[in-house]
């Protein structure tokens, strides 16, 4: 859904004057949705605040057609002290917006939190859900299309980097795995799509490091997995072996004073004992014991996670470590559970829509990180503060 033409995109710290970084112009792709991705380079740290200028112009021509302004800013340098705020949210479907002209409106009240940075953590479409259903690469990508048309999304994305994750209605269909289809659209075309829309590099698993008390982990939890109706055994994986490596010796070795995981979906749960598609199921139990007992062993840790429809909290017992679901984007999103599934895992459990947000904070000097998880209209409903080890 596009036109053949050009792109490039400029950049330089606000206030500075004769900066201007440009990636100069570069032909956008017809075989991927008439996208490109650029790298950009030569960025400053310590929280640099940066301005952004996107143009488009036609194919042979000398004329900017459009433009696109936006902001961001930087991590500072691992030495620093640097307070940070982040959000996280899943769950985002088109047909269950709360505002019909303008899209979601979690993402007004998590700009008004000014965040560094955000964290989608999966679910960004659903092509298996009507309106349409998304059986080929063209639908898909029109629900790709029609969902960052919206204004809301569009506002907020112009000014807060955003760290995407992939699950599995954004890639196929409900607990997809490689090598299936749903309809035309093949699991490779489902990957694809993802990757042209939100482009991650060269692997999907990747790191942040904010300044010197926060580093956060990003995992992916489809490509490599094995299929759910695998026998449970050590060979059965959601994150495969190359990406469960990295992340224990990444993890294990980091000096950060806060360490958070975040996931599309649950490690520690509980989950609805019918579900077998994460670790918190019986389908994976013995990769999640091995992940949840690593885990529990590390000082600091925290896992966040997206996929279920309901906001909670929960703490394996004897070690303190606590996971936090961020909640669907909408209250008509969410569902799925209820009181009635409270245990005694649950420190808080809220069955609404809403976000998770993540602050480092500093007191006299001393780091500390509060987890909130907020209502659509960003009132706080729960929080848990965390001091230093």
């Amino acid at each position: 859904m596009g036109a053949a033409g050009e792109v490039r995109v400029q950049w330089w710290p606000k206030g500075a004057v004769g900066v201007r970084s440009s990636s100069g112009w570069a032909a956008v792709d017809p075989q991927a949705d008439f996208t490109h991705a650029f790298d950009l380079s030569d960025l400053l740290r310590s929280a640099t605040a940066y301005a952004m200028i996107v143009e488009g112009r036609a194919s042979g021509s000398e004329e900017v057609q459009c433009s696109l302004s936006a902001s961001f800013r930087t991590a500072p340098a691992i030495q620093q002290s640097s307070p940070a705020t982040f959000t996280v949210v899943t769950g985002q479907d088109f047909t269950r917006r709360d505002d019909p002209q303008a899209g979601h409106r979690i993402y007004a009240s998590m700009g008004e939190l000014d965040p560094d940075f955000f964290v989608h953590t999966g679910d960004v479409v659903y092509h298996d859900k009507p309106g349409p259903l998304a059986r080929s690469q063209e639908l898909a990508r029109y629900k790709w299309n029609r969902m960052y048309a919206l204004p809301l999304q569009r506002a907020f994305h112009a000014r807060v980097p955003a760290w995407f994750l992939r699950d599995d209605h954004d890639v196929l269909k409900n607990d997809c795995w490689p090598g299936q289809s749903y309809g035309e659209l093949t699991w490779e075309q489902g990957l694809a799509v993802y990757r042209e829309q939100v482009p991650t590099g060269p692997r999907p698993y990747r790191r942040l490091r904010w300044g010197k008390d926060l580093e956060v982990w990003f995992v992916e939890g489809r490509e490599f997995r094995s299929p759910n109706t695998l026998a449970d055994g050590p060979d059965k994986t959601i994150w495969g072996g190359d990406q469960m490596a990295w992340f224990r010796r990444t993890f294990a070795a980091s000096d950060a004073t806060f360490r958070i995981l975040i996931s599309p979906t649950p490690i520690l749960g509980p989950d609805r004992s019918s579900k077998r598609d994460n670790h918190a199921n019986k389908a994976f139990q013995h990769e999640g014991d091995e992940l949840r007992a690593f885990l529990a062993e590390q000082d600091s840790a925290f896992v966040i996670c997206g996929d279920r429809h309901w906001q909670y909290v929960s703490e394996v017992p004897d070690t303190g470590l606590r996971e936090y679901s961020c909640g669907p984007t909408t209250n008509k999103h969410a569902g799925g559970f209820s009181e009635k599934n409270r245990s005694d895992a649950h420190r808080f459990l809220r069955v609404a829509g809403g976000f998770l947000s993540a602050s480092l904070e500093y007191r006299d000097d001393a780091p500390r990180l509060v987890m909130r998880h907020h209502d659509v209209a960003g009132g706080i409903v729960h929080e848990d503060v965390h001091e230093a080890r």
